[in-house]
């Protein structure tokens, strides 16, 4: 007769302090980078610390490690993106410092979750350009330009104001709404 009650699962200490600071720390760095467009050290590198202090008092050795693999694949992804271009260096210490906390699991999802919403995004923003008749302003504003970075060619080298010129989103955005998915999602079986 009545809708089954909906409970709120019973977390441990280890679980609140991950919900609390991996939220908290995403909040920041969103505000942040959509604000300043960068994500600053004073924000990421005390965050990285705590996570491997957080992960050694409450997970042990197995949480180190976890950490570890966490941070290779989170950090190793977004900084093969900055190499060529793709990203900025405050969306790879991000996802670095928020990988030591979640491990190779969550980031992997986050990973996975956050790469959708900017596809999704960024198809959304191509489809109004289209709609709105700017497509062509928005595709000069927003593509590779192909300016060499070693000035080996002759070619202007593209300064970092024009390159965060080209973005389209903040990525601690994208990367802040995947993280609250996945832990609202893993909320019941948090370790």
């Amino acid at each position: 007769m009545f809708p089954p009650r909906v409970t709120m699962p019973e977390l441990n200490a280890a679980s609140i302090v991950l919900v609390i600071a991996a939220s908290l720390f995403t909040a920041a760095a969103a505000v942040w980078d959509v604000r300043q467009r960068r994500i600053p050290n004073k924000l990421t590198l005390p965050v990285f610390a705590l996570g491997w202090i957080y992960q050694g008092v409450f997970h042990g050795w197995d949480g180190l490690a976890d950490a570890g693999l966490g941070f290779l694949l989170g950090f190793g992804i977004l900084f093969v993106l900055w190499v060529i271009g793709g990203g900025g260096g405050g969306d790879v210490k991000l996802m670095g410092a928020l990988s030591v906390w979640l491990g190779f699991h969550m980031t992997l999802l986050v990973v996975i979750a956050s790469t959708v919403i900017v596809l999704l995004s960024t198809f959304g923003f191509i489809v109004v350009s289209v709609f709105s008749g700017s497509f062509r302003k928005t595709a000069q504003k927003h593509l590779a330009t192909g300016k060499d970075r070693t000035k080996r060619d002759g070619k202007k080298r593209e300064t970092s104001e024009e390159k965060q010129g080209r973005r389209v989103m903040a990525y601690a955005v994208p990367v802040a709404l995947a993280t609250w998915m996945v832990l609202i999602w893993k909320l019941p079986t948090l370790p």
